[in-house]
């Protein structure tokens, strides 16, 4: 009854669609068996050195089929190392084993031993990717062979790897199974994440805003439409961040984007390929070879995209004279290809030290098209109107490098350990823009003026980040964890127009409109937290240090600009209570930041677009959130779970949008400016109900619902109070496991009446910033709404081969055509109405194929006899 009772109430906010998620462990794709690898080190007990030659077998106990009962087989062995240490590799995560260890001259050791993973299935507080590597990754500790025996305490497992965990401070989706996102980008994967809405655009918001988004645990210059979908291994949501985390993006929380990596020894990797219903194809491949003391990884992706809107946008001016009325009608076609790539490798300097280096890298170029027919009523005693035409062209390419060297030490002590890195990441772009405008009598009669400009820009952008973490377990229940953190970004920026000399044919250089803008921004952190469990309680209290400064430069006119904070304190607390039949209750609160963007403070003038001339304020102040949540998280008997949270946060020195007039020097007409401003503060309070189930052995779902409202209190001149009202979102995801190794997935989001953000995003969706934007009339304004809308997604899967080593998938976005925005916003200067629509139904066909075979003997290995013996009794299924 209470799985029928918590199903009804998200159903009955009205969805009318559904889709994915698996929720079990156990692998949705017949993958291999996860495995990992145990490792440790022999100490005699008196003199406390290593012990060389010590026999070492892990031994699990099987059912024969033979004689039909179960006994002992050795599945890994080896003799240890002069210094004494050892290493079992590709081990099978879930299941009992014993490690015993002979030595001449020493008393046999029988331990229990096994993977610690605490995957929480059904819910319980879900677990971050780097804490399951650490899980795989097992080491046992010292052993000190004396005269007497000593036992170590089991350790068991609870269950597989879900595809979505969910915890009381963190969701994590797992990409691998989600085939509705097949063959697209992270966009594509962001909009079936529960929390998660995306716009036609491509920006993600949690719980009404943007999040701060990073790529393996770090801030990237990557956008999430050049990220491959086929490379993303985990999403972590991370509603309200501690202390650890960067204080960055203080309105909302952290989306972490993990890439694939593995480390099982042999080798092992994939192919894939796909192409869509317009014509455009995508492919790649991984893999990955693993032997000793090294671990290689290597993949590619390249995609193409064309990608197809229309919109149109009804707008009443009231600023100047006389009052106009704008109707423009925009089609707009782009075209696009990018590549990503990335390589790395991982050195096992001892069984318990690790250096890693890896490299990403893209790059691709993109061609948006876009025509505009525009009708301007100018609203005189006698009524006049003119037409004209609008053609923009854009030609632009970006490119990526990003780079990690990581070194990672785990003490003997369990929990132990100490890491740190140096990220460096870098990019460049580079556009040009050609607009054209046609002028018309009439929208039937020839045109009788043109006029032409080009808008050519480039940038350039850098940000490294040195870092460094200690965890230090005091108690089984108590441990303290410390960390520093330096980053330096780094970005430059040129934009000019040009205006075609008629009678040359040549275009001529807008010395006005000419900007060459240099940024330098320093973030010096440290933290500390320390966490303790009590019987049913458990607190963990936090402190993080920030220190930060911005600088910039236009080097046309030498004017420089900056802010600096000397020191920001972060606190975070979070209390956590333990309840009968797997109930739990916690509640947080954290202090952020949410630093202004580039597009934010870059006193550059963009005026491509008259109907939406922008700028930049570069004398814009941090904006500072306290975030309240209290959580409820039930996991029932057969692990289906419920979560809900009731969140409330507070925002002061807000950045928002904001419009004054001005006089355009070049013909004396008074016009709008779009600009930012800090303003007084804003809330935004919420409730949010998350509901996973297994409703039969064949159908997965999960339910995801979020009521929220919000206040801006803006205390500038002739600008009115944004109106507060309440919104909701809902989103259901199934998967559908049918007979013969079908699947098929559904998603549906519905999207309620929605306030419209107060800060805007200051850039475009991720190919050229800002240029496509205004083409299409973006509301520019804090007060205004989007009305609702909805969709469904869908996917159909197929998979064959043994052991399930190749598939073939069908997906489908917008499926009814209903993805669509309207948006509507007011200022003292206009009114304004836009309708949009992107890529609506979509076919998209990929094809799968995993290959590759976990086998040590592929290798020409160097240990002894007696190793390799032990060694090929190892069972190992792919």
């Amino acid at each position: 009854m209470k799985k029928v009772f918590f199903s009804s109430v998200l159903f009955c906010v009205g969805l009318i669609t559904s889709a994915q998620f698996p929720m079990n462990g156990g692998n949705q794709s017949g993958a291999a068996q996860m495995t990992g690898r145990f490792y440790g080190k022999t100490i005699d007990a008196i003199s406390n050195k290593g012990i060389e030659a010590a026999s070492i077998q892990l031994i699990q106990n099987k059912f024969d089929s033979v004689t039909r009962k179960r006994k002992d087989v050795v599945i890994g062995g080896m003799l240890t190392k002069p210094n004494g240490e050892f290493i079992l590799e590709n081990i099978p995560l879930f299941g009992q084993y014993k490690l015993k260890i002979t030595a001449i001259g020493y008393t046999t050791i029988d331990k229990s031993v096994g993977f610690d993973i605490k995957m929480n299935a059904g819910g319980g507080g879900a677990t971050d990717f780097s804490s399951l590597l650490n899980s795989v990754d097992k080491d046992l500790g010292n052993f000190k062979i004396e005269h007497e025996e000593k036992t170590l305490s089991t350790v068991t497992v609870t269950s597989a790897k879900p595809l979505l965990q969910l915890g009381i401070d963190k969701k994590i989706f797992s990409v691998d199974n989600s085939i509705v996102s097949l063959g697209g980008t992270a966009v594509d994967v962001m909009r079936n994440v529960p929390s998660l809405t995306v716009d036609l655009d491509g920006n993600v918001t949690l719980r009404n805003n943007s999040p701060q988004i990073f790529v393996d645990g770090r801030p990237t210059t990557l956008q999430l439409d050049q990220i491959p979908a086929d490379a993303i291994e985990s999403i972590e949501i991370i509603t309200n961040p501690s202390a650890k985390y960067d204080a960055s993006g203080g309105t909302s929380g952290i989306l972490n984007v993990v890439l694939k990596k593995t480390k099982k020894v042999g080798f092992n990797g994939s192919f894939r390929t796909n192409v869509d219903s317009r014509a455009k194809v995508g492919g790649g491949a991984d893999i990955n070879i693993r032997q000793q003391k090294l671990n290689l990884f290597a993949s590619a992706n390249i995609f193409q995209r064309k990608s197809i809107s229309t919109g149109n946008t009804e707008r009443t001016t009231t600023v100047g004279f006389p009052i106009t009325e704008l109707h423009q009608d925009d089609n707009s076609i782009m075209t696009s290809s990018m590549a990503f790539g990335r390589a790395g490798v991982d050195f096992f300097i001892t069984n318990r030290s690790t250096l890693s280096a890896n490299v990403s890298f893209g790059g691709g170029n993109f061609s948006p098209k876009t025509s505009s027919d525009l009708l301007i009523d100018s609203l005189f005693p006698i009524k006049t109107s003119s037409y004209s035409e609008r053609n923009s062209t854009t030609n632009g390419s970006f490119n990526h490098l990003g780079t990690q060297l990581n070194f990672k030490h785990n003490f003997p002590k369990a929990g132990r350990e100490v890491t740190a890195d140096v990220t460096m990441n870098s990019r460049d772009n580079t556009n040009s823009n050609l607009i054209e405008s046609n002028f018309f009598a009439s929208p039937t009669s020839s045109s009788f003026y043109t006029f032409k400009q080009q808008q050519n820009g480039s940038g350039k952008g850098k940000n490294v980040i040195l870092q460094s973490d200690f965890v230090n377990p005091i108690t089984e229940k108590s441990k303290i964890e410390l960390g520093i953190r330096a980053s330096f970004n780094s970005s430059n920026s040129t934009n000019a127009f040009y205006i075609l000399n008629q009678s040359t044919g040549l275009f001529v250089l807008q010395p006005a409109s000419e900007i060459n803008y240099e940024s330098e921004e320093q973030i010096l952190a440290g933290y500390t937290s320390f966490s303790k469990q009590l019987t049913n309680w458990g607190y963990q209290v936090g402190l993080r240090m920030e220190s930060s400064s911005y600088k910039g430069k236009l080097l046309k006119t030498n004017e420089p600009f900056s802010n600096k904070f000397p020191l920001s304190f972060f606190p975070s607390i979070f209390l956590s209570k333990k309840l009968k039949k797997e109930q739990e209750l916690q509640f947080n609160f954290t202090r952020r930041i949410n630093r202004p963007n580039f597009f934010q403070l870059s006193p550059f003038t963009d005026s491509s677009d008259f109907l939406n001339i922008n700028k930049g304020n570069p004398g814009l102040n941090p904006e500072f959130t306290s975030s309240l949540e209290a959580s409820y998280q039930k996991i029932f008997e057969n692990r289906d779970n419920f979560l809900a949270s009731l969140y409330y946060k507070n925002t002061q020195n807000l950045i928002t949008r904001f419009q004054e007039k001005f006089i355009d020097p070049v013909n004396g007409k008074e016009k709008i400016l779009n600009t930012y401003i800090n303003a007084n503060s804003s809330f935004v309070t919420g409730l949010e109900l998350t509901l996973k189930n297994k409703i039969s052995t064949w159908w997965d779902l999960t339910s995801n619902f979020n009521l929220f409202t919000s206040k801006i209190n803006i205390d500038i001149p002739n600008q009115s109070a944004q109106k507060q009202f309440a919104s909701w979102f809902g989103k259901i995801n199934n998967t559908f496991k049918l007979p013969k190794n079908f699947t098929i997935q559904l998603s549906g989001e519905y999207q309620s009446k929605t306030i419209l953000s107060p800060g805007g995003r200051g850039g475009g969706g991720g190919f050229g910033g800002g240029q496509m934007m205004g083409m299409f009339g973006q509301a520019s304004n804090a007060q205004g709404y989007v009305r609702s809308n909805y969709f469904v997604d869908a996917a159909f899967k197929f998979e064959f081969l043994k052991n399930k080593t190749a598939s073939i998938s069908l997906n489908v976005n917008d499926i009814l055509n209903t993805r669509r925005t309207y948006t509507h916003s007011e200022s003292p200067y206009f009114t304004q109405d836009v309708f949009r629509q992107r890529d609506p139904q979509v076919f998209r066909l990929n094809f799968n194929w995993r290959f590759g075979k976990f086998d040590t003997n592929l290798f020409k290995r160097k240990n002894l006899k007696s190793e390799r013996e032990n060694m090929n009794n190892m069972e190992m299924n792919f």
